[in-house]
This record gives structure tokens, C-alpha cells and sequence, in this order.
């Protein structure tokens, strides 16, 4: 695969690429829609936040579930024609959610919406076959930073709603995602693995087969990665500006700006991720990702609290609070880590799969995916129990604490000879380390019953050849 990607021309690398891109950034600005619509009709129908993280989550199951067989089609059938079919039937479903009128039939609609956020899998598997392996995360980043289209509806869709309500919203941007899929149908080709399949007439894979992989843990594991870094990603995108609006008081046309300062980092950033994965190797950008996201989240997790003291003057009282310019660091901050970490999870996939990037791409994203659904539904749900704003960050701070951990553990027990492209010494060498046995005190003694002392000196000088 790798041979025929590398026959093909620069142009038709970029081509391929490009097109991609820019159809997954219209796509996933579709997906998100009702991060910025959805306030108006919770407003107009009067959901409580449990209803209106079910309302904003339901694209996002729809988006999920359909990537496993999305991306065994590209495999089978090729990107381009795929890819344009997604976008067609995104972008009749959303000129058709004009035409809801009640929650029942805004939750059908979203259904419907939700097509669009099926487009990564198709992405990753076609740009994926036109790269070979050294390119890929780079690649890979830079299609990934169509994620910023979260950021392109909170940025635009308010100014749009103020102005002309929330049905003009829907109507451009599916004006806009059918012009995409246009474009992306004539200006395409078949990315190269298909051309040579086509070329001596063999067959592709067969459904099952491509459904083999699944049986390894491994794929789970990078499911509950992506689970956060994506998952996470795309609940904070949608509940955000309910977040800053509930917390903070701005308006809705702030509250969407704000959600975009989160959202671009969290987007544009997954270029460099993919760079630096390549540079540095998938598994130490994963532990700087999670490391750095355990603690924002403690951070950003602790409610505002009020503390009296019994003072010698009588009591005294005092608070500590996270502020509006503090918190809005702290969400750059996530989202940056986030963004990174989505672009390594993936670095891993053609490495370890590289016949079956659709299948299990399209997994990893659908558990992703997943997340998207899950966890404003979970948000809005703490929220009506607890009372406390900050518990949707307490939940994260639980998740990702949960997928370092097992990360680190598969890690020391992954042999050296698994997949050497992501276990060479760039990634993390200093954990073999922690792999060796080092002699115990009862070892040493057993070797010497006359009790022989060695200096200190010495026996840092013993533990360190072992190392």
C-alpha cells in the first residue's frame, strides 16, 4: 500500500487531502449545529438540561454509530464516493429539521443531522491510503483539524440565529454541506489502493473479515483513549456555551465565541499532534496528553466554595472560586492536550492495522463518537441531581484518569517486538526500564550468606547495570 501511495503524485496527495479536510470541517460544523440552535429551541419548548443534552447529543449518536460500517465501505468501495454520499444525506437532513415541531421530532431530525459526523472514518481511511507510514500522522493531523468546523458554528451560527432565527441556520449550512459534497464527487479520485484493486479486477474484502480485528483488546483500549480525547472533546463543544452562559451570565453570542476559543485548539492544534507523533512517537505524546489532562481537570473540577472560620473576633468567612479568565485559560489549555492526543490515537491505527484502517478506525471512532453522545447527556444529568456545575469536570477527571492508567499498565507489558514502528527507542525507552527485575535484598543475602556489605556507592552501581 505504502508503494502505491508513494507511485502517486504530490498534487494528488494534496488533492486528496485538501478536499477532505475541508468536507470534514463543513461536515463536523453541521454535527455540532445544535450546540448554538439547540438553546433557542430549549428556550422555545422548555427542556430542562437533562432534555437538552439528550437534544445536543443525539447527532453525535448517529455520527457514531454508522463510522464502523463507513469505514469498511471506503475500504471496499473507495472515499470518494463514499464520502459524497454522507454529505448528500447530511445535508438533506438537516434542511428537513426546519420542518420539526415538538421534542419528539427534533430528536428524529437530529438523527438525521447526525450522518454528517459520520464522515471521519470515511476521512481517515481514504487520506490514510494515500501516505505511507513515516506521513501518516501528519497527514492524518492535518485532516483532523476539521474539527475547528465545532468552531466555525459557534462563531457564526449565533450572528445568523440573532438575525434571521435558528431555521436559517439550518438551511445554510446544509445549502453549504450539499455544495461540499458536489465538489468533493467531480474533483476526487480513487485513492490508490482502489485504482490498483480496480486495475486487476480483484475483489475487496469481505465484510467479516474486515470485522476480524476487533477481537483484540488493543482496539478497545485505543477506543477509551479516543473515548476521552475525541468523546470529551466534542461534549465540552456542545455544553460550553450552556456552561458560560449558566456560570459566568454572558449572552449567547458570547457564550459561542468562548466555546470557539476552546474548540480551535482543541482542532487546529491536531496538525502538530500528528508532527509530533511522528517526530517523537505516538506513545509519549498519549502520557503528555493524559498527564496534562488529569490535572486541568482536578483543577477545573473543584466547585466554588464557601468557608467560615471560627475566628477569634467571631467568624470568618471566606471563597475560593475558579474566575472567568482563569477557567477560560484552563479550557485552551484542555483543549490543546485534547487536540494533540486525537492525532496520536490515530497515529497508532495505520501502524498496527495498516489493512484495516477502515474497520478499525471505524471503531475507535464510533466509542469516540460515543463519548459525544454520552457525555452531555451525562452532564445535563449531574446537573439536575447534584446542583453543582463543576461535576461534569469531576466525571472527566475520573475518565482520564482511568485510561492513563491502563495505558501505562498495557504498556509495561507490551513486548518489545510488537508494532517496533511505535515501540522504538523515541517512545519512551526509560520504561523498559521499569519492565527489568532488579535483585531484592533476600536475592542478595541468599548470594551472600556471610553477609558481605557493599558500599551504597556500589549498590547504585549494580541497580544502574541493570538499567
Amino acid at each position: 500500500m505504502n508503494r502505491t501511495a508513494q507511485a502517486f503524485k504530490s498534487g494528488d496527495q494534496q488533492r486528496a487531502l485538501w478536499l477532505s479536510t475541508i468536507s470534514f470541517t463543513v461536515c463536523f460544523a453541521v454535527w455540532t449545529i445544535f450546540s448554538i440552535i439547540g438553546l433557542q429551541i430549549k428556550k422555545d419548548l422548555g427542556l430542562s438540561d437533562t432534555q437538552f443534552g439528550l437534544l445536543v447529543g443525539t447527532p453525535i449518536l448517529t455520527g457514531s454509530l454508522i463510522r464502523l460500517v463507513l469505514g469498511i465501505w471506503t475500504d471496499q468501495y473507495g472515499g470518494r464516493i463514499v464520502f459524497a454520499g454522507v454529505m448528500a444525506a447530511g445535508a438533506i437532513a438537516t434542511a428537513l429539521l426546519t420542518f420539526a415541531y415538538d421534542y419528539p421530532t427534533f430528536l428524529l431530525a437530529a438523527l438525521g443531522v447526525g450522518v454528517a459526523g459520520g464522515s471521519f472514518a470515511v476521512g481517515i481511511a481514504y487520506v490514510s491510503r494515500w501516505y505511507p507510514k513515516g506521513k501518516q500522522g501528519t497527514a492524518l493531523g492535518i485532516f483532523g483539524v476539521g474539527n475547528v468546523g465545532a468552531a466555525v458554528t459557534k462563531f457564526l451560527a449565533p450572528f445568523v440565529l440573532v438575525a434571521f432565527g435558528w431555521k436559517s441556520v439550518a438551511l445554510v449550512w446544509a445549502g453549504a454541506l450539499m455544495l461540499m459534497a458536489i465538489l468533493f464527487f467531480f474533483f476526487a479520485k480513487d485513492d490508490p489502493a482502489l485504482a490498483e484493486r480496480k486495475r486487476h479486477g480483484h475483489k475487496p474484502e469481505s465484510f467479516a473479515s474486515q470485522l476480524a480485528p476487533l477481537r483484540n483488546l488493543q482496539v478497545w483500549r485505543f477506543s477509551l483513549y479516543y473515548f476521552f480525547v475525541f468523546g470529551a472533546f466534542v461534549a465540552l463543544a456542545l455544553w460550553l456555551p450552556r456552561y458560560f452562559i449558566g456560570v459566568y451570565g454572558v449572552d449567547i453570542a458570547t457564550a459561542g465565541m468562548l466555546g470557539a476559543a476552546y474548540s480551535i485548539p482543541g482542532s487546529v492544534f491536531r496538525a502538530a499532534g500528528g508532527v509530533l507523533s511522528d517526530k517523537f512517537g505516538a506513545r509519549r505524546i498519549m502520557y503528555w496528553t493524559f498527564i496534562a489532562s488529569v490535572i486541568v481537570t482536578f483543577l477545573l473540577s473543584y466547585p466554588a466554595t464557601t468557608y467560615t472560620v471560627e475566628g477569634i473576633r467571631g467568624p470568618i468567612t471566606f471563597s475560593m472560586a475558579l474566575g472567568f479568565i482563569p477557567f477560560t485559560i484552563l479550557i485552551f489549555v484542555l483543549g490543546f492536550f485534547m487536540s494533540i492526543g486525537k492525532a496520536a490515537v490515530y497515529k497508532h491505527i495505520p501502524v498496527y492495522y495498516p489493512n484495516h484502517v477502515g474497520s478499525v478506525g471505524g471503531i475507535v471512532g464510533l466509542i469516540g463518537g460515543l463519548g459525544g453522545f454520552v457525555l452531555p447527556i451525562a452532564f445535563g444529568a449531574m446537573n439536575d441531581i447534584t446542583g453543582v456545575w463543576t461535576s461534569c469536570f469531576m466525571l472527566l477527571f475520573l475518565l482520564v484518569a482511568l485510561a492513563l492508567t491502563w495505558m501505562h499498565f498495557a504498556i509495561l507489558r507490551m513486548e518489545k517486538k510488537q508494532a517496533p514502528a511505535l515501540a522504538g527507542p523515541r517512545d519512551l525507552p526509560e520504561l523498559e526500564v521499569l519492565g527489568k527485575p532488579v535483585p531484592m535484598a533476600a536475592e542478595a543475602k541468599a548470594r551472600h550468606p556471610h553477609g558481605t556489605h557493599k558500599p551504597a556507592h556500589a549498590l547504585h552501581g549494580a541497580q544502574h547495570a541493570h538499567s
